[in-house]
């Protein structure tokens, strides 16, 4: 019930609900796929353009207090991924003849950041020697071999590395999770004992950020935070939450941006038919002629990699994709 005693029937209580009863499962699965239809699949082909026979989405720069990209008119950033239908969607974006869509994504760009800044021994050595982080810190939580990790204890871990990046509380952790607060407790004190330079991290940028009103990416670009100082505590306690969690972002805003120039500058230098046609988050997708297909995926991933200018202490490392469309590229 709401807090005027009316009945809610929100995502979240829904998604309570929806494990032990089929009704709530079933409006859930309802709303996704009209939200998918009113979105995409209508829209999209009303969205057409005449002259390119394209659909053309627009790209705000000062939307995002990190300094993403915001896409809109078509927002090509929401397609959902991690669903069957959602990926259906990504199919109709295909490539014309003689070409493939390629699509290049920056793996775990926003961990390595938080590696960087917070100079966690345990964590930079994880990725300077190219290892599985996720299964790096299930073996350093639950006090196993790298080896014996398991598939499950894996998905914890990646849970609480990207958790933790957003604020994550425990009360948060156990919903994710589904267990009671008192392990996700453990689970996280588990993780900061494991890497002290995170927790240092955390607690230096709130201190920074309530002094100075605002943080910095890797580049020196400022994110300010209005509610740092606020009397109320909500509000003080999320703007804490970006504090932390705005410089990861931010940074990899930064270097997607600069990776966009790079790439584009190198594909016009030399005189290439390959094309940059979209940014979404953490990667970038090209039409690549065929004749010119080994040369892109050896040389884009090499671009990506070195936009830093030599700033991170962890190597930045870009997976490609390539299929007819969007979805196979992925």
């Amino acid at each position: 019930k709401t807090a005027s005693g009316g009945i809610s029937t929100n995502e979240a209580v829904l998604e309570t609900l929806a494990p032990d009863y089929p009704l709530p499962k079933i409006i859930l699965e309802n709303r996704g796929l009209a939200k998918l239809k009113s979105t995409y699949t209508d829209k999209l082909p009303e969205m057409i353009n005449p002259h390119t026979g394209r659909v053309h989405t627009t790209y705000a720069q000062a939307v995002a207090i990190t300094g993403r990209l915001a896409s809109n008119n078509p927002n090509l950033q929401n397609i959902p991924i991690r669903t069957a239908e959602g990926r259906r969607v990504r199919r109709a974006f295909t490539a014309p003849a003689g070409s493939v869509i390629v699509s290049a994504d920056y793996s775990q760009i926003e961990l390595r950041i938080m590696a960087h800044l917070s100079g966690d021994k345990t964590l930079l050595a994880a990725f300077q020697n190219g290892e599985d982080v996720h299964r790096r810190t299930a073996a350093e939580v639950f006090g196993v071999a790298p080896e014996n990790v398991s598939s499950e204890q894996r998905r914890y871990a990646k849970t609480i590395n990207f958790g933790l990046i957003y604020g994550m509380g425990q009360y948060g952790l156990a919903k994710s999770l589904g267990i009671d607060n008192l392990s996700a407790k453990n689970f996280i004190d588990r993780y900061f004992a494991r890497y002290p330079g995170v927790a240092d991290y955390m607690q230096r940028t709130k201190e920074q950020a309530a002094a100075q009103g605002y943080v910095e990416t890797l580049f020196g670009r400022r994110l300010y935070l209005p509610d740092i100082r606020a009397a109320n505590a909500n509000q003080r306690a999320g703007a804490e939450r970006a504090a932390i969690n705005a410089p990861m972002q931010g940074t990899a805003s930064d270097l997607i941006k600069r990776a966009m120039i790079d790439v584009r500058d190198w594909l016009a230098s030399d005189g290439l038919h390959s094309k940059l046609i979209m940014q979404v988050h953490d990667e970038l997708v090209l039409e690549v002629v065929e004749s010119e297909l080994d040369l892109v995926k050896q040389k884009l991933p090499e671009i990506m990699a070195s936009v830093a200018d030599g700033r991170l202490n962890v190597p930045l490392v870009a997976e490609v994709g390539v299929g007819g469309n969007w979805e196979e590229a992925h």
